[in-house]
């Protein structure tokens, strides 16, 4: 065990309301992040006292937000959050963890593994080159990965009509949700909302960005993109 793996404090009680019977797998999921995940660079040190608050439970709480039973895709997953803690107390969901790092997504295959989540699956690759790839999906979630404006032209095209974005964001929400404006109506989106979730489990509570998509999510040019990924799809197919 390393240094940092020792100074993990023990779970609180809101986690073992929160987890419920996956309780155990969180605890070896943050066991693992204090070890591995601070060997391999995916988080620092500093931050192994608070793993579950401002990181397990902070990311667990967006399932009060995501809908029953959809399809979704973690962009830019690195150390898999908030993946991997939605897929801890949602095993409805189907869940896409895509991160672009091979040392990433090397750590999030053996912690997918170790856990158990056969309803998640592991993607390398960067958001821009699995369209087309990736079936679309109903929900994108994101954590700390950049601002909602770039955030958004990543994600924003892998969701199906009328999907969401769901991006875990800090005091800034508000701020950048202004400043995308304009962005984020080329890209289809129909309207946006700023949600707090978490109560009496994290505080502060988990802010989160919500952006909904209507008839053509990423906007006409990225509806064009599709079209020609998936005709290249289906002559594949056909050879």
């Amino acid at each position: 065990m390393t240094e940092a793996a020792a100074e993990l404090p023990p779970a609180p009680e809101e986690a073992r309301a929160v987890f419920g019977e996956f309780f155990p797998e969180a605890v070896r999921y943050a066991e693992l992040l204090a070890d591995a995940g601070v060997k391999r660079g995916l988080i620092g040190p500093r931050e192994v006292p608070r793993l579950w608050e401002r990181h397990l439970l902070n990311c667990a709480v967006l399932s009060e937000v995501v809908p029953q039973g959809v399809t979704v895709c973690d962009v830019g997953s690195g150390a898999g959050l908030p993946g991997i803690p939605l897929a801890l107390v949602r095993r409805d969901l189907k869940i896409t963890l895509l991160e672009p790092l091979l040392r990433r997504t090397t750590f999030l295959q053996e912690a997918v593994e170790l856990l158990g989540l056969d309803h998640v699956t592991v993607v390398r690759g960067r958001a821009e080159e699995v369209l087309g790839k990736l079936q679309p999906v109903h929900v994108v979630t994101a954590r700390a990965v950049a601002p909602l404006d770039r955030l958004a032209g990543w994600g924003v095209p892998l969701l199906r009509p009328y999907g969401e974005m769901l991006a875990l964001k800090g005091d800034t929400a508000e701020e950048e949700l202004v400043s995308a404006k304009t962005a984020l109506t080329k890209l289809g989106v129909v309207k946006t909302s700023v949600l707090h979730v978490g109560e009496g489990v994290v505080d502060p509570l988990s802010t989160v960005v919500r952006v909904e998509v209507g008839e053509s999510p990423g906007g006409v040019r990225f509806a064009a993109k599709r079209a020609k990924a998936a005709r290249v799809g289906r002559t594949r197919r056909r050879r």
